[in-house]
């Protein structure tokens, strides 16, 4: 049996224990207010569709090259003992690119001189056999019959002597054909033989690019072809400088496709102009209708759904997200053009697409923060420039 000495202690006992419940109350509501749901807001970057695109731009890459390149080979055969130039080196009119040995070219010169002397030396000797043959038929000391054998004689000595003269001539400019020399003004680019080595009749010894107009030649695939015709004006960019743009043409379209790559090869053409030089990397681009209205979009706008591609929509009225299934056309330079899902207007999410979801609230950028962004990016192209 509990005993009190006086009312408080018998009180206190309780007065303790009512403190307690109250503080595991206090807990226990505590807890419940932390647990509670919070709706989360996320701020997004959304970009807003423009409208749909009525020509879409096809751009290819290149290199520059003369539209002329000469590949210059000797015209007889033989030993190369000398080149006189070296890729990157001008070249005019009559300069020396190389040479062979002349020495049999030589021999061949005196053998035919000693010919061309003995043929006319037996023409000298045949003209006076006719001659006389001529006085004594004219004295009446020679028949018909022996003047006409002297006449032809003289004849065939003639023409001896006219083959011995093309054939000394014929040696004298195969002597002259063991120097290579350049016909026309250029840049050597490539060099296919070199001293030592014995070349044939035709062999590619040097190549010459010839001054003047320049192209540029592309691959284009078999189904973007069609957007090409001779004469079709064209824009070209140049990798080395990115304000430097000009004018291009279409120059030249095979008639047939490369068996191995299956592309087509297109030449363009551009105007002589001292900043491009040969073998700078070019991009042609060129403008054509578009087989249907696209709409542009970032490329971190897509995402996946359920096997498929998806885009996530702002809503503005509800500032929350939908997915939005969309079809992809094609790939551009700044992102992906969307055939099917999308019209001018809606606002899609740019980035952060992972942490979308279906009825997401989401907080939209205001006037004065899309003002200030597009500004900042302005300000970044500009320093990149």
């Amino acid at each position: 049996m509990l005993s009190f000495k006086t009312f408080e202690d018998f009180a206190r006992p309780f007065a303790t224990l009512g403190l307690v419940g109250l503080l595991a109350f206090s807990v226990s509501a505590c807890t419940e207010a932390k647990t509670e749901p919070v709706a989360a807001v996320r701020p997004v970057k959304v970009v807003e569709i423009a409208s749909a695109d009525a020509t879409r731009s096809l751009q290819y890459s290149g290199t520059v090259k003369a539209r002329t390149e000469m590949n210059q080979g000797f015209r007889v055969a033989g030993k190369i003992v000398e080149r006189e130039v070296n890729i990157g080196d001008r070249v005019k009119p009559g300069d020396v690119l190389a040479r062979i040995d002349a020495t049999d070219y030589a021999l061949a010169v005196k053998t035919a001189e000693a010919n061309l002397a003995a043929t006319q030396k037996q023409m000298d000797t045949a003209e006076l056999a006719r001659n006389r043959a001529q006085e004594l038929f004219g004295k009446k000391f020679a028949s018909q019959a022996q003047l006409d054998e002297a006449q032809l004689g003289y004849q065939q000595a003639v023409a001896a002597r006219d083959a011995a003269t093309s054939s000394l001539q014929q040696a004298k400019n195969q002597v002259a054909y063991t120097e290579l020399k350049a016909d026309r003004k250029g840049i050597v680019t490539t060099i296919g033989a070199d001293t030592g080595q014995v070349v044939g009749i035709g062999t590619p010894v040097v190549t010459v690019a010839v001054d003047g107009e320049k192209e540029i030649q592309i691959a284009v695939p078999e189904t973007e072809i069609s957007h090409f015709k001779p004469g079709q004006g064209v824009d070209v960019g140049f990798w080395t400088d990115d304000k430097l743009s000009l004018p291009g043409k279409v120059r030249e379209v095979a008639g047939s496709a490369d068996p191995q790559s299956r592309t087509f090869s297109v030449r363009v053409s551009l105007a002589d102009d001292t900043r491009i030089l040969l073998g700078m990397t070019a991009t042609v681009e060129a403008k054509v209708a578009a087989k249907q209205n696209l709409a542009s979009v970032p490329l971190e706008a897509l995402a996946k759904k359920d096997g498929g591609t998806i885009v996530w929509v702002a809503d503005r009225a509800t500032s929350s997200v939908h997915a939005r299934p969309v079809t992809v056309a094609d790939f551009a330079p700044g992102g992906v053009h969307i055939a099917k899902g999308l019209q001018a207007g809606d606002l899609v999410v740019a980035a952060g697409t992972q942490f979308m979801s279906e009825n997401l609230n989401v907080k939209l950028p205001d006037a004065a923060t899309e003002q200030a962004d597009a500004l900042h990016a302005a300000e970044v192209t500009s320093a990149l420039r």
